[in-house]
């Protein structure tokens, strides 16, 4: 069996809040690696400082000490413009709640990654397009958000995530707004991506044991550290 390729790696990261006086240690010597093309599954009890973590590997908030290595970039050397054209171009990001922009139509929300992007209108709303007609929602293009149901959003959130072919997805608990007919059809979507020979690196984030057990390798975050299940 071919090992595959390392493609994130996080070393000994440390974060912290204060609140009034007290500060809170949340994560305190993470250390975890990811292949590339792999599924990672982080479980965790609430308050347990998942999302915390994958807001550091989506650069989204910066480690108090540690690295993060992406791709062969080491996060601490990139500028806060540097983190956000890395975080645009290369890694896509899938919430809880979909994040959608009321005012835009399903097909113009899906395209927004791509236009911060500056990628070709018209490849870009080609792209769009097709992404859309796989998730099913060819026919729902000109619908604003609130016309669509929770999976509908849902399933336009990862078309969106997709838009500018990241090598890295960080899910939290993307199906944990929906009934589990519904987020089933999620998980299919996220299980075919991972069987796709370009397939991204997966992180994702769940309290479901089942759906855990979806990815390659399961790490539960305890105490402010991640073991191996």
């Amino acid at each position: 069996m071919i090992e595959k390729e390392l493609y994130l790696e996080v070393k000994d990261v440390h974060k912290s809040y204060r609140i009034g006086k007290k500060e809170i240690s949340v994560l305190r010597g993470v250390n975890m690696s990811v292949a590339r093309g792999s599924w990672v599954s982080l479980l965790g009890a609430s308050g347990s400082g998942k999302t915390t973590l994958l807001n550091i590997l989506g650069i989204l908030e910066r480690p108090d000490a540690g690295n993060v290595v992406c791709g062969g970039v080491n996060y601490s050397n990139l500028s806060q413009r540097q983190s956000g054209y890395f975080r645009n171009k290369r890694i896509g990001f899938i919430f809880q709640a979909y994040h959608m922009m009321p005012e835009l139509n399903i097909l113009e929300n899906v395209m927004l990654p791509g236009r911060l992007n500056s990628a070709a209108s018209a490849d870009l709303r080609t792209r769009a397009e097709e992404l859309l007609d796989k998730m099913g929602l060819s026919d729902r293009l000109k619908h604003r958000p609130s016309e669509l149901s929770g999976g509908e959003q849902q399933r336009a959130a990862i078309a969106r995530a997709l838009i500018n072919s990241p090598e890295l997805i960080l899910a939290d608990e993307p199906t944990g707004n929906l009934d589990s007919k519904t987020g089933s059809g999620i998980l299919d979507i996220f299980q075919q991506l991972h069987q796709e020979t370009t397939a991204p690196s997966i992180v994702m984030i769940t309290h479901n044991q089942a759906i855990a057990e979806l990815g390659d390798t399961i790490l539960n975050l305890k105490d402010g550290v991640l073991t191996e299940n």
